[in-house]
């Protein structure tokens, strides 16, 4: 006699752990789907900034675009470590992931009512709230399936509903454009951040799998940096049967900065060295950094194409800033979150050395174009003092 599978079988499945130490593990096209998704959140608030900037409206564009940065990075890092640990790829679980593109859509459709003179955070808070509450629900069929990590799951499950609560009536009584409302906000992101550092110790790590988790990070990095190109892109479309070397210099500089970026992130030196629980905060919380300054950097040159074609109220000036900065900051982030450890002698150091370089060859008028080879340069130089290190080391042969 055949055995019979059940029809409830590929639509409710238990929601066991996964191997953290699973051969091959690679993300799923359900993980990509969902990465997609968040980059039209992504491009919206990197669009925001941009309009901000050429208005010369920066310092409130730049609070409002780490607001909004804030809540899609979270509710990405958030289902991005549980689908590590837990995804079982069952209908439920798909149809809880939709449930969260859901949830990013209606956050990316509601960050122009950010960027206003009175901003308006009811549809972004709306989205997220949604998004997070789908994560309970993912948190709570985890705990029933994971008896050895149940306090751990039910504590994440408890701990996010509460935070949502939070929110809901947070936007219900603040404004984030008072200083009382902005310090209520703060207080409510560092709600969130602690969930999993109090969580994750209650009855033993997640299983999440360090490869996997690399992997995804990495594969947001790039399409995050495709912004950045994108602009360099939209400054080429800019010829109005009229040549514009400036433009040109735009579009190289971009595609210059933005391969030096990729460089900067994908080295020998692993990411992330550990399970244990203080480094992967460090790594996961500190990407933040990463991911929203690269992209700044697209909103950065976006506004240098309307500052070159007369359609931005700064000088140009502030838009070779406005790459410069999140530069910067995008390679003193990848120092904190891996050249620190990785990393010995000047190697350590490369990337926020020449990120502070970019800032004074900024200052002494070079533009663009010494922004473009100070970031380039700092790259090589880096990889080539890091790469001796690594060579040298006995476990980066083969056999060791």
């Amino acid at each position: 006699m055949t055995n019979q599978v059940s029809p409830l079988a590929s639509i409710l499945r238990p929601l066991h752990p996964r191997d953290p130490d699973e051969h091959h593990r690679v993300a799923t096209p359900l993980e990509l789907l969902f990465d997609l998704v968040s980059v039209i959140a992504i491009a919206s608030a990197a669009g925001g900034l941009h309009h901000a900037i050429a208005e010369n409206h920066a310092g409130q564009g730049v609070v409002t675009f780490l607001i909004a940065f804030f809540c899609i990075w979270w509710a990405w890092m958030n289902f991005t470590w549980f689908s590590s640990a837990y995804d079982n790829d069952d209908v439920v679980y798909r149809l809880l992931t939709m449930v969260l593109m859901g949830g990013s859509l209606t956050m990316a459709a509601g960050i122009q009512f950010l960027f206003t003179a009175a901003p308006d955070l009811t549809m972004v808070v709306f989205g997220y709230v949604v998004m997070r509450l789908a994560m309970v629900l993912l948190w709570l069929r985890a705990a029933y399936h994971d008896p050895a990590r149940r306090r751990t799951n039910i504590a994440y499950a408890v701990g996010i509903f509460l935070v949502q609560i939070y929110w809901v009536i947070y936007v219900m009584t603040q404004s984030v454009s008072t200083g009382l409302g902005l310090a209520l906000w703060i207080f409510g992101a560092l709600l969130e951040l602690a969930v999993p550092a109090i969580a994750e110790p209650l009855s033993g790590n997640t299983p999440w799998h360090r490869h996997h988790i690399m992997e995804r990070y990495g594969l947001l990095n790039i399409i995050v940096l495709g912004e950045t190109l994108l602009a360099g892109s939209i400054a080429l479309r800019q010829f109005a049967g009229e040549f514009n070397l400036m433009l040109v210099h735009t579009a190289l500089s971009a595609l210059v900065i933005v391969f030096a970026l990729w460089w900067a992130y994908f080295s020998r030196q692993e990411h992330l060295g550990s399970h244990r629980l203080s480094r992967a905060l460090q790594w996961g919380y500190g990407h933040f950094f990463i991911f929203a300054s690269g992209a700044a950097v697209g909103a950065g040159f976006a506004a240098l194409v309307d500052i070159i074609t007369h359609h931005a109220e700064v000088p140009l000036i502030v838009g070779d800033y406005a790459v410069a900065i999140p530069v910067a900051v995008y390679f003193a982030s990848l120092w904190f979150v891996r050249d620190r450890f990785a990393c010995t002698g000047f190697g350590r150091y490369a990337l926020l050395v020449f990120g502070l370089l970019g800032l004074v060859v900024t200052a002494t008028g070079l533009g663009l174009e010494g922004i473009a080879a100070t970031t380039a340069l700092g790259v090589i130089v880096r990889n080539l003092f890091a790469g001796r290190a690594y060579l040298a080391s006995p476990t980066s042969h083969p056999g060791h």
